[in-house]
Formats: structure tokens, C-alpha cells, sequence
């Protein structure tokens, strides 16, 4: 009996090793197959770094394909033009090709300095082709579409809702006082009878407004998707397409692709040619802007 026993232990006991043995392997497997490897590691570092440079400007690490530094706000690609993206030698005072100076426009509206075809700061159309782009992008129907929404919107925005029933009263009183007025300055003109219409009240109740708002917003952003900017060969392009579908009298902000951040417009973008979109900001979303100064 004690033999079986025995043997019984010794096979539990073998057939555990035999587990282990059988384990042991396959785990070293898996971490040699999906741990990397110093070599490996040190393969995508390079290949990382050889995909970057620093800004000549102040240093900053940046893509090696960009033109526009996003630490100190400065174009960096001198071989090309900003406004246009024809190739440069460097030593020109004006673009062969669209004419103008390299060393940037003065909008004449605002008086900011800029590298670029449109005003960064109030987007006025600088250049020749950006105000033919601009006449061209506003005669679309997704463009005229985009306006009436912002209109919408914008007077919404003036509206003052009721936030009680005491305001509704008051304004039932103001009303009434000045039909009071006006019947008395009629009768004194010798209109026995004067006809005093009472105005439309243009005040609804927050909640309706709200309602109203939201409707708006979404309809506002369907509209902006559809004038996206997308993927092109040059950041002047990407640029210079995205200010031309901004619409005037809503606030608003440039998601990029590139690091999908937060932009006032895509001149602060370092590559604005990988597409982006149009934002309707909140009051609090200033902060979330990575600015371009």
C-alpha cells in the first residue's frame, strides 16, 4: 500500500515538474516576442530623433517638416513662401511668384504684423489671392449656409430670457405705460381715438432658450464640418482655405490634426496642411487655447 502511495506521489510530483517545465518555456517566449528590445528601442529613438530638428530661431525641438515654430511664434521656412508656398532661394525681398514681401504684411485693419495671407488677429484677406479665395469661398452654399446660422445664433444671443414671472409682469407694465404715453401725445394732436399697437416681446423663457441654442450649436457645427480643411501638400493652402471659411460674429477656434490642439486659427498651427477644423468656443474655452501670439 504504501508503495502505490508512493509511486502515486512521485508521478503528482513529476507531472508538476513536467508543468512547470512545459510553462516555463512558453512565457519566455511571449516576453521575447512582445518586449522590445534594448536594440529595438534604441532603433525607434533614432528614427524618432532623425524625424526632428530645432527651431533656428530659438531652439525649440520641433517636426522637420514644419514651417512655423509654435514656442516662440516665428516662420521658420525661409526656402518658402508663407503666403503663397512657392520654393525661395533665400534671398529675396518679395515672392517671384505672388509678390509679395517676405518680411510680412501690416494688416490695414488691425495693424498687426503677419507672415501670412490672412490677419491672424481679425482675418482680413491680406493679398491678392486670398480675397479671390475669399469671394469664391463665399459664393458657396455651404458658405451662405454657415452665415445663416451664425446670424441665427448671434441673435440669440441678444435675447434677455425671463428668469421669472416678475419679469414678464414688468414688462407687461412697461408696455402699458407706454401706450399711455403715446395715446396722450396722439390726443393732444387731435386723434381722438389713437390706434397703439403693443410690440412683439422678442423674451422667452430660459429654458426655451436654451432649447433654441443647443438646436442652433448643432446645426452650426454640421455646418462647419463640412468646410473643414483637409490634408494638402502645402501649409499655405491649409491656411489660407481655413481663414476663408471663417465666418465673422461667433467665436471660434482651429482644432488641428497635428496634435489635435486648440488654436485661435491655424497661423499658429506648425502643420496646418494635415487638416484641421473650425470650433464653436465657450465662454470658458479661452483657456484651452494653445495661442498663437
Amino acid at each position: 500500500m504504501s508503495d502505490n502511495t508512493n509511486n502515486l506521489d512521485i508521478t503528482a510530483g513529476g507531472m508538476q515538474m513536467q508543468q512547470r517545465q512545459l510553462t516555463m518555456p512558453e512565457e519566455a517566449d511571449l516576453q521575447q516576442q512582445y518586449m522590445p528590445t534594448a536594440g529595438g528601442m534604441q532603433m525607434q529613438q533614432a528614427q524618432d530623433m532623425a524625424m526632428m530638428t530645432q527651431c533656428p530661431n530659438c531652439g525649440a525641438e520641433i517636426d522637420i517638416d514644419t514651417d512655423y515654430c509654435e514656442a516662440c511664434h516665428i516662420y521658420i521656412k525661409r526656402d518658402t513662401c508663407s503666403f503663397c508656398g512657392a520654393h525661395l532661394t533665400g534671398m529675396e525681398g518679395f515672392c517671384p511668384d505672388c509678390g509679395n514681401p517676405l518680411g510680412g504684411i501690416v494688416c490695414p485693419t488691425c495693424h498687426t504684423m503677419n507672415d501670412f495671407a490672412f490677419c491672424k488677429n481679425c482675418g482680413t484677406a491680406l493679398t491678392d489671392e486670398a480675397k479671390t479665395l475669399l469671394q469664391q469661398i463665399q459664393k458657396t452654399q455651404e458658405y451662405q449656409r454657415l452665415r445663416q446660422l451664425v446670424k441665427e445664433w448671434v441673435e440669440l444671443e441678444k435675447i434677455l430670457p425671463y428668469t421669472s414671472e416678475k419679469d414678464k409682469e414688468k414688462e407687461r407694465q412697461n408696455n402699458e405705460l407706454r401706450r399711455r404715453v403715446l395715446t396722450l401725445l396722439a390726443e393732444d394732436t387731435g386723434i381722438s381715438i389713437p390706434s397703439i399697437k403693443t410690440p412683439k416681446s422678442q423674451r422667452i423663457s430660459n429654458d426655451v432658450l436654451k432649447r433654441q441654442k443647443t438646436d442652433v450649436l448643432m446645426e452650426l457645427s454640421k455646418a462647419l464640418a463640412k468646410l473643414e480643411t483637409k490634408p494638402t501638400a502645402k501649409p499655405s493652402q491649409a491656411r489660407n482655405f481655413a481663414m476663408a471659411t471663417k465666418p465673422a460674429g461667433v467665436k471660434l477656434g482651429w482644432v488641428c490634426n497635428y496634435k489635435h490642439a486648440l488654436h485661435s486659427g491655424p497661423c499658429g498651427c506648425a502643420k496646418p496642411q494635415m487638416g484641421g477644423k473650425w470650433i464653436v468656443l465657450g465662454k470658458n474655452d479661452d483657456d484651452k487655447i494653445k495661442d498663437d501670439k
